[in-house]
């Protein structure tokens, strides 16, 4: 965001009259601060009153950090502000983190801070100089009053704010606590770098974030489970005794010196999100507005970015309205990014403790990169030396990426850690697999993934989801996969195929995607059959059979057949699909299984008939190729399958013989309200590999070769699965290894492509330019 000069002058009547703004400001924090100088720089004119409950000199937390990007605004909208505040400023490169006593450092990171009191004070002088008034001691009126007598409302009263509260109906806000408590402390001395530290304690883990602020200060946050702060009887400690405990805990760290407080007491994250920031003239902007977890930044940084959108908003748009809106359109997409690797990071530390036994290394790579923002490439970047360490430990040869390091399930060695996942086609006739289904497979074999799936394929004319998916329940069927198969193994040596056997259940007999997605046929339905007589969608979908003792033992077999066909077939692996609100799935969820017998109520009863169904196909399949399970880990439903139930699903597929969890999530309910983002179902895998030790496929928005090496050296996945991306470029893994200038025995060129396995010349823009003038 560029702020205009001051002094701009445009002859508009709108201009004018924004000029002549009178605006208040809620909270004198640094966002409401600093909007506050912002606006009065810009228009020396502008009527600007802060109110601020505490004095001056209050202030709570410690030291503030800011990145590079974050400053660069500052320094264009207000040198004098940036100025005073580089004076102030403690930077550092390095990260230290301590596993179980060992410290590993990675560096190149690039930090600033300084004491959110010295950041208050010059903001409390610049805006002093530009004639902002200032009311400290003083409650401000409620935002309704103010916007009365007001042309502009800036609330800038934090995470409890009240003009918030006041006008929930209008912001739309939803609230999140989360299940850490946590303490804001400080040390009488400076880091040497950012310090993240694991105490395990007989109560449970406990974290410490640590980070200079000053030439001899540090801030000092200690987390930990709720569950582990009430048992180490924290929850009945006051402010000092508190301190007392965490130093005690972490002597090692502070070189046994105290820990402070300042009005510190033990909290729960929130976060906070508003579907709207503004109210007519009223606009929200940092806590009130968004909060995200303090383990990726500083919510002060986001506060003061929203200052400074917010001024050059004012200051370009022709009326407020358009200006209020403008800064929402520009801010929202930064804030939801920054939430949602906040979100990443969040999770990793409630659930750090599932990564503790993981090599030192690794973790530390593993903590590193847990908000996905820092990745394996740019981890390189920062700091080769450490990144090659762990790629040492992990396994991979030298000049081998970790995605091109093979990988064992049974009697199958696949060359790399690519799978192309399930996609379905809906373009076979009668459940056969035709000339599209050879072209759409053989063309991702040809492309390098170490292993390539099928659809899902259906084990009955029944079990479709629509009459446009494969199948394996006839000989004709099981000669064209068998056609596939063969393709595949002569024409690109070395690459796997697996099959994925499923059933629709009570999401059958609809229309293909691109005419109607999950909607019944117009005509031609087939009876679909389930866990119980729960339509899909009520009203549209058809209601279900409830699967009886004589419908269970057929679907058993027609498992087992299906399984005959595919062993038959050729194929490498097979996969039981127990995901995606399918049969198998909808016995898994207690929101789609609402029986009364042995196999529903509790999750070991729902369990009970997925269960034997894979026993049945297990004993089927050759003892040397593997099988994996598909499961939907979170419902994203309230009552639905949740991430605790998700973990207990693993271990019994895996007690019974599974090689590896494939876990995706959701799509068992119609109303479900999925968290998108990039990666954002492979924490799922991360707490099912990390809990269970067991091998796990991880899906969902893989987009990237360095999300791919970033899940697998971090240790989170086994195998990543990739759809779009293959879709898009058939040729991705071959691709992947070009641009990472990899030719090893991971990623092999068919021979008929070898000419192309470098990535084609493009026209130089980097050419020295003619001399066209003379000193």
């Amino acid at each position: 965001m560029r702020v205009p000069e001051p002094g701009r002058t445009t002859a508009t009547a709108a201009e004018a009259r924004r000029r002549a703004l009178r605006v208040a400001v809620i909270g004198g924090g640094p966002g409401g601060l600093y909007a506050a100088a912002l606006l009065k720089r810009l228009d020396p004119q502008r009527e600007i009153t802060v109110w601020e409950r505490n004095a001056p000199e209050d202030t709570f937390g410690f030291g503030v950090v800011l990145s590079d990007e974050t400053l660069g605004g500052i320094e264009h909208a207000d040198p004098v502000i940036y100025r005073a505040l580089q004076e102030q400023f403690v930077r550092w490169d390095d990260i230290d983190i301590v596993h179980r006593g060992r410290t590993l450092t990675s560096g190149g990171h690039g930090f600033a801070a300084l004491g959110r009191r010295r950041l208050l004070h010059v903001l409390h002088q610049r805006c002093a100089e530009l004639g902002v008034r200032i009311l400290f001691r003083t409650p401000a009126p409620p935002a309704a009053a103010l916007a009365a007598s007001y042309d502009l409302v800036i609330a800038a009263d934090g995470v409890n704010s009240l003009t918030r509260e006041a006008h929930a109906d209008a912001f739309a806000p939803h609230i999140t606590t989360h299940r850490c408590r946590y303490i804001w402390l400080a040390a009488d001395f400076a880091f040497n770098a950012f310090r993240f530290e694991i105490a395990e304690t007989e109560y449970g883990g406990m974290q410490l974030h640590g980070y200079p602020f000053s030439s001899h200060e540090s801030t000092v946050i200690v987390e930990m489970r709720e569950e582990v702060w009430r048992a180490a009887g924290l929850d009945a400690c006051d402010e000092q005794e508190s301190a007392d405990r965490c130093a005690k805990t972490f002597s090692d760290a502070l070189g046994g010196r105290p820990l402070r407080g300042n009005n510190s007491s033990w909290i729960a994250f929130r976060t906070v999100v508003n579907d709207r920031w503004s109210h007519g003239n009223t606009v929200l902007i940092g806590d009130a507005a968004h909060t995200a977890h303090f383990s990726i930044g500083s919510g002060t940084k986001l506060a003061v970015e929203d200052a400074l959108a917010l001024a050059a908003c004012i200051q370009e748009q022709p009326t407020l309205d358009e200006a209020l809106a403008a800064y929402e359109a520009e801010r929202r997409p930064v804030v939801e990014s920054t939430q949602r690797a906040a979100a990443a990071s969040l999770r990793w530390f409630e659930e750090v403790a599932t990564c503790l036994d993981q090599p030192a290394r690794q973790f530390a790579f593993n903590l590193l990169t847990r908000s996905r923002r820092v990745t394996h490439d740019n981890l390189r970047l920062r700091d080769p030396a450490f990144t090659d360490s762990v790629e040492r430990d992990f396994g991979c040869p030298p000049g081998t990426p970790p995605m091109f390091t093979p990988f064992r399930l049974r009697g199958l060695t696949l060359r790399n850690r690519v799978v192309v996942s399930p996609m379905d086609m809906y373009s076979a006739v009668d459940g056969v697999p035709g000339d599209f289904h050879l072209v759409h497979l053989g063309a991702r074999a040809l492309g390098g993934a170490g292993l390539v799936m099928t659809e899902m394929v259906c084990v009955s004319a029944e079990g479709r989801i629509t009459p446009g998916c494969t199948g394996l329940y006839n000989p004709q069927q099981g000669a064209a996969w068998r056609r596939v198969t063969d393709f595949v193994h002569q024409q690109s040596p070395g690459t796997a195929i697996g099959v994925q056997l499923g059933h629709s259940g009570r999401k059958g007999s609809t229309k293909l995607m691109w005419e109607g997605i999950d909607e019944p046929l117009p005509e031609g339905n087939w009876a679909v059959s389930a866990a119980s007589p729960l339509p899909y969608r009520p009203g549209v979908n058809q209601v279900p059979q409830e699967l009886g003792s004589a419908g269970l033992d057929e679907i058993r077999e027609q498992f087992a057949a299906a399984t005959r066909r595919a062993m038959h077939s050729g194929f490498d692996l097979l996969e039981l699909h127990c995901a995606h609100g399918y049969l198998l799935s909808g016995f898994l969820s207690p929101l789609t299984n609402r029986r009364t017998d042995a196999y529903g109520g509790p999750l070991a009863n729902r369990l009970r008939f997925p269960l034997e169904v894979f026993d049945t196909i297990r004993d089927i399949w050759p003892d040397d190729r593997p099988m994996t399970v598909r499961i939907s880990a979170t419902d994203w439903a309230a009552g639905g399958t949740t991430a605790d139930d998700a973990v207990e699903i693993a271990r019994a597929f895996a007690a019974h013989g599974a090689d590896a969890i494939d876990v995706s999530t959701g799509q068992v309910v119609p109303d479900e309200q999925p968290e998108y983002g990039r990666s954002y179902q492979t924490p799922y895998a991360d707490r099912i590999r990390n809990t269970l030790s067991v091998p796990v496929i991880a899906v969902g928005a893989i987009s990237s070769w360095d999300d791919v090496n970033s899940l697998l050296l971090a240790g989170r996945a086994d195998l990543c699965a990739l759809a779009r991306p293959h879709l898009y470029d058939p040729h991705w893994t071959l691709h992947a290894a070009a641009e990472q200038d990899y030719a090893g025995p991971g990623a092999i060129w068919p021979d008929q492509y070898r000419a192309g396995s470098r990535r084609p010349p493009t026209g130089r823009t980097d050419a020295p330019r003619p001399r066209l003038t003379l000193d």
